[in-house]
């Protein structure tokens, strides 16, 4: 079974012509991280494409933004 954890979520800006990213602070500062060989950090984040497409079509309203956890 593949765990995942609530990073945030996903919306269409009101005009909509843009998607609005919100990110929990706290969830974030939880969050998995992994390092390239040049020593940045990076958190994974998952957002799945058939629903961004329902938001970019207006059929939804929000969506989740995630994290596969490798434990």
């Amino acid at each position: 079974m593949v765990k995942s954890e609530l990073l945030g979520y996903v919306r269409r800006s009101n005009s909509g012509k843009a998607l609005k990213i919100s990110i929990n602070a706290e969830a974030f500062g939880k969050a998995e991280r992994y390092q390239t060989q040049d020593g940045q950090e990076y958190v994974a984040m998952v957002i799945r494409l058939d629903k961004i497409y329902e938001l970019i079509e207006g059929n939804k309203d929000v969506t989740n933004i995630t994290q596969i956890l490798n434990n």
